[in-house]
This record gives C-alpha cells, structure tokens and sequence, in this order.
C-alpha cells in the first residue's frame, strides 16, 4: 500500500508487466503507427488518454476507462484517479517496458485506454446543446487530415464558445491520442459527432435553420467582417483541409462564401489558424 497526498494504492489493484507481447496490454500497442490505430480504435471501441491531466478531463467528462498503464513512479500522482474505477486494470511496468509496450517514451505520467463513447446524431447533438436551448453557432470539419489542427481547433472552439463541432466522414479522429493531446483535453468538453453523409450533411444543418458559411477563396465571397456585421441567428462554419480547402460540393452547399481579410500579400492562413480567427470574430 502507498501513501500520498491524494490517496493510497493498493498493491493488490496493480499488475507488473515485463513482457511487451502480453495479451493483456493489446489496447496498448503500436501507438505510433497513426494509420493502424486510426483504423482500430473506432473499430475496437477505444480511444487512448494520454498524460495524467487528460485522463482527468476525460473522467471528469464522464468517460469510463478500460484500464491504465505506467511506470511505478507515477502510481502515487495517480493514486485518487485508481481509487475511483476499481474495475480499471492498472499495468505497471519499467519506462523500458512501457516504452517497448507503446512504441514511445511516456514522458506524461500514464496512458488510460478509454471506452469509446457512442456519437449521438447530428440532430441530438445540436438540439441539446447549450444546456438544452440548441446550438446557435458550430464549426464543420471536411477532410482535416492532420490530428495536431484537429485538435487545435477543438481548444480553439473550446475557448471562444463555440457550442458544438462537426466533421465530415473522412475527417481525421477527434479521440486520436495526437488529437486529443493537443487540445488539451477539450475534445471531451465541446459536443462532437461524425456526419454520415458528404456535403449532403449540410443541407441537414440548413433544414435545421443554419446558415452554413464556407470559408473559402472565390470570387463571390464576403468579407467574415461583413459576416459579423448582419450575423445569422444560427451559424456554421465549414473549414476545408490543409492542402486544397473546401471541395466544391461544400462550397456549393453552402448558403454563403465567406473569406478572412488578409494583408501583406497572404492569401490563406493554416486551417487551425483560420478556425481561431472566425471563432473570435463570430463570438457572442
């Protein structure tokens, strides 16, 4: 038994591991390989916690764990969170093992292997957000590949407000472990769910009383101040992918075209960027 400041460890409640094959730590495995664990994860019905104040904000957002692995040093700091989900597995192995185990040095604290939580509709989502008044302004992902500007613009979305974020079916994993890491944790605090169908999703959002505002480059589009000048009363903001922006077909869905005034020669800026500046201007 350890004594800390935050609670004691029963020894009994930890299982020491030396073998990185263990079938026990499949949940752990081949953590650096994105395109794999992009695919087993949601198949599989887990997602992965990564540091002790993310596996926090996941718990403290309802989210059940599966189990926990980490080198004994971090048994103590962890000590309350273990006493709390008795049924959770704690692994405790060498940093070598963890590291042989995940493929990387866990420098964070602990890795929780997290249950999956089923995503509501589109419709569920939005009806019951803002406490049940329904949201009035979301962000829609298509196709962002890359999980560090996933989850810089879910922290983006987190901090101004928005009330609910989107993303298209062939948008990267909000619950990937670089995705999550990266928003700090705030993946777990902004509602999110995955649209079913391409563009054919936002003429949901638009049945359902949204202006769905691309933003983008074209000809015909407006300036976001003008935007913010006349506010719609329900807004979503649709953001392309890194490379080519928004396709033609969410351009076209859209109701308007909306660009972010640029100076010095700047055309564009990255996505995740792009995302915190029309966050703060469209803010309440």
């Amino acid at each position: 038994m350890s004594n800390t400041e935050h609670g004691t460890v029963d020894a009994a409640r930890t299982t020491r591991v030396t073998d990185p094959a263990d079938p026990r730590l499949h949940d752990y495995t081949d953590l650096k390989d994105v395109k794999l664990r992009s695919v087993r994860e949601p198949a599989e019905g887990l997602y992965m916690a990564e540091s002790s104040s993310v596996i926090r904000r996941a718990l403290e957002a309802g989210h059940r764990p599966r189990s926990f692995l980490m080198a004994e040093k971090w048994l103590d700091s962890m000590a309350d969170v273990l006493a709390a989900h008795p049924d959770a597995p704690v692994y405790v192995g060498s940093d070598d093992v963890v590291q042989r185990i995940t493929g990387f040095h866990l420098h964070r604290g602990a890795l929780a292997a997290m249950h999956r939580p089923v995503l509501p509709s589109v419709h569920d989502l939005l009806a019951g957000a803002r406490g049940g008044a329904g949201a009035r302004r979301v962000a829609v992902l298509e196709d962002i590949v890359d999980h560090t500007n996933v989850g810089a613009i879910f922290r983006s979305a987190a901090a101004l407000g928005v009330d609910a974020v989107l993303v298209s079916p062939r948008c990267a994993d909000p619950l990937y472990r670089r995705s999550v890491r990266v928003s700090m944790g705030t993946v777990f605090q902004v509602p999110w769910t995955r649209l079913e169908s391409w563009p054919g999703g936002l003429h949901a959002l638009q049945d359902d009383g949204f202006t769905v505002a691309a933003l983008a480059l074209s000809d015909d589009s407006v300036s976001l101040d003008d935007l913010v000048a006349d506010p719609p009363e329900r807004l979503a903001m649709v953001l392309g992918t890194e490379g080519d922006g928004l396709s033609r077909g969410a351009v076209a869905a859209a109701d308007v075209v909306v660009r972010i005034p640029m100076a010095g020669g700047v055309d564009s800026l990255n996505v995740a960027a792009a995302s915190a500046v029309a966050f703060w201007a469209t803010r309440a």
